[in-house]
């Protein structure tokens, strides 16, 4: 993937870049594996919105992504490297020799006509999209669309250029770093990916006006100081004034930004051994 710059010739195009989209070989996806994707603007089953700043956005199909990779010990062929909207890194459809289709989180460097397995039990090599148990993979790979629990399916790394290095294995654990800087215990039995999740420019991407965030389903959001007192706790004031709390708040009056919000009697809790790194 590379980004495309345009010549400045509009306000909205001085700051932003696209998706070259070149390392696509699909425009159209299989008809078989994608259903329809009822939008629901954030809402839960009640109507209530639950995730604020979502609605609207393009029309798009789902695309049926294998996160189990749970047809082991059967060679597939990429067929395909495609453009998928639901996600951030690009997906692969690949085909395997009793003719079945599917598709999975394509990593990055690989290329139509490659061979990629998925093995549980089999020694398979560490080759870049092929699936196999942690207690498998040698210590110090990269590894992406990682379980937290055997036979679900990849739930860790999934975002395009994703990467988690296995630090080690003892007992029934494997010790994994995390993008964040987290270092967590995974089962050993869990299935992962070798490899980086693919499209690891997507971060490089300046979407340059609010038209784009819209398209993406992505709904403006007002600042609190803006807001009137009767709609936010820092609402309010003449002019430029600061929001007169000790604390940022949210709109429902409890603390923000900075303040730790994990639930301390979280079953994981004991399976993290450094939390993630602050950012500034």
């Amino acid at each position: 993937m590379g980004i495309k710059i345009y010549k400045p010739k509009t306000a909205g195009r001085r700051k932003s870049s696209v998706d070259d989209f070149k390392d696509l070989t699909a425009e159209k996806p299989e008809k078989s594996l994608i259903s329809i994707k009822k939008r629901k603007g954030g809402r839960n089953s009640q109507g209530r919105i639950t995730v604020r700043h979502k609605g609207g956005g393009a029309k798009r199909y789902y695309r049926i992504v294998d996160f189990k990779r749970d047809k082991f010990d059967i060679p597939a062929k990429v067929l395909t490297i495609e453009y998928d909207p639901n996600r951030s890194a690009r997906i692969a459809l690949v085909g395997y020799k009793d003719g079945e289709k599917r598709y999975i989180i394509a990593p990055a460097g690989l290329k139509v006509g490659d061979i990629i397995i998925s093995s549980r039990e089999g020694e398979i090599e560490a080759n870049v999209g092929n699936a196999m148990p942690l207690e498998k993979i040698p210590v110090a790979t990269f590894i992406y669309n990682i379980e937290l629990v055997p036979g679900k399916g990849g739930e860790l790394a999934r975002s395009a250029g994703t990467g988690v290095q296995l630090m080690g294995t003892e007992g029934k654990y494997a010790q994994l770093k995390l993008p964040s800087g987290e270092i967590r215990l995974v089962s050993r039995k869990c299935l992962a990916t070798i490899g980086h999740a693919s499209n690891q420019d997507y971060r490089l991407i300046r979407w340059g006006k609010a038209g784009r965030s819209r398209h993406l389903g992505i709904k403006p959001t007002v600042r609190g100081k803006a807001m009137n007192p009767v709609d936010h706790p820092h609402g309010g004031g003449e002019g430029r004034n600061p929001i007169g709390l000790k604390h940022p708040k949210t709109p429902w009056g409890k603390v923000a930004l900075g303040v730790k919000t994990r639930n301390k009697k979280k079953a994981s809790s004991k399976l993290i051994i450094q939390r993630r790194k602050k950012r500034r």
